[in-house]
Formats: C-alpha cells, sequence, structure tokens
C-alpha cells in the first residue's frame, strides 16, 4: 500500500531540460501524496523558486547553466527552515554529489530511476527515515571519503546501543531490518534513530553516513 500524507508533499523540480521535468512531473503528480508546486531550469531559478514556493523536497539537477545544482543547494540550505534536498545526476559515482550531500543535501538519485524508485525516494526523505540507495550512498563516499577527521564529543555522547544502532544505520538497514537483528520494536528504533540524529545534530540518516566517512566509523 502507498504511504499517504494528509497534505500532499510539495516538490519542486529543478533542471534545464523541460522534457525530463514534465516526465517527472507527470509522474509525481500523478500520485495522490506528492505534488509538484513549482519548476526552475537552472540554480539561480531554483533559489527564487524555493523562496517563493516554499517546497517541502527539492530534486535538484547537478550540472545547469547560468548556476549549478551545487551552488543553488548551498545557498538553498543556508535560508531559515530550508527544503530538503535531493541531487539528480546521470553518473552512478559522482564525486560532484558527494559534495553536495556532505554539504547538506539528502541524497542523490539517478536521473534514469525507476519511477517507483523515484516515488519512494522522496517520500523517504520527506519522512526522514530513508537513506536513498543506501548501497549506492555508501559506496559514493567511501570512494570520494578526503582524510578522516577526528571524531567529535558529540559521538560520545551516544549510549552503547545508540552506537550500535548507529553502526547498523550506516550499513543501510532501515528501521525493520535493525529491529529485526537486533529484536527490537521499530518504534523502539525508531526512537533510538531520532536520540542519535538529535544528539549529532543531524536531520536524517544521509547525513549518518556521511558523518561515518567523515570520522572513519564506517566499518
Amino acid at each position: 500500500m502507498a504511504f499517504v500524507t494528509e497534505t500532499p508533499v510539495r516538490v519542486a523540480l529543478v533542471d534545464d531540460q523541460e522534457l525530463f521535468r514534465a516526465g517527472v512531473r507527470m509522474l509525481i503528480d500523478s500520485q495522490p501524496d506528492l505534488q509538484v508546486v513549482g519548476e526552475a531550469g537552472n540554480g539561480r531559478e531554483a533559489i527564487g523558486l524555493a523562496e517563493r514556493v516554499r517546497p517541502d523536497i527539492v530534486l535538484m539537477d547537478i550540472r545547469m547553466p547560468v548556476m549549478d545544482g551545487l551552488e543553488a543547494t548551498a545557498e538553498i540550505l543556508r535560508r531559515d527552515d530550508p527544503p530538503r534536498v535531493v541531487m539528480l545526476t546521470t553518473f552512478d559515482l559522482d564525486e560532484a554529489a558527494a559534495r553536495a550531500i556532505r554539504g547538506g543535501a539528502s541524497g542523490f538519485l539517478l536521473k534514469d530511476a525507476q519511477p517507483e524508485f523515484l516515488l519512494a525516494a522522496v517520500r523517504g526523505v520527506h519522512a526522514g527515515s530513508s537513506v536513498i540507495a543506501a548501497g549506492a550512498t555508501r559506496e559514493l563516499f567511501a570512494r570520494f571519503a578526503k582524510e578522516t577527521r577526528p571524531v567529535p564529543a558529540d559521538f560520545e555522547r551516544l549510549t552503547e546501543r545508540e552506537r550500535e544502532i548507529f553502526a547498523l544505520a550506516v550499513r543501510g538497514l532501515n528501521n525493520s531490518e535493525i529491529a529485526a537483528r537486533e529484536f527490537l520494536s521499530e518504534a523502539t528504533v525508531k526512537t533510538h534513530v531520532s536520540r542519535i540524529l538529535a544528539k549529532l545534530g543531524m536531520r536524517d540518516r544521509v547525513q549518518l553516513v556521511v558523518f561515518a566517512y567523515d570520522h572513519g566509523l564506517a566499518g
């Protein structure tokens, strides 16, 4: 059964190819719980669009004329109460996507992703409980991880159980998989993940993956 919210998730599309935007708009608007609220053809337009329509999710192409998606994403995420941004790329292991995610984007999608996967990704990112293409995200950072930095003091605030949940989440396991592995309820796992994110000052599980690779915690 599809996950349906009372108020549709508001999505903004940013891509310089009108035909691509038209296809994604048709797909998203076919869903009762999702709605496209605006489109832009370059990063500069995207900044104004995000300010005007206040979307929940921005699907942002990386390579565009006038202003690319990296610069636009950085500017959008600096604003108060920003939307979640998902990068669109044609390359599976894209260093630009890695830089965007490290800068606060909530993940990346391949532009030739299956329609069902794109829809699931939008819903998951909005719920804050899913990592987009967990395996691909982990592989991306394994390839483009920079020099490992010292583990910050905030990590020491995690309990032993929270560190166990952290390690499993970083490996890409979802709440139900973690619950089954650790003999916990999904509600308990969700609570643990929420506390981990709060203690580390993060918004979603994608940022946990980034944190783990940046600090040598991705075993």
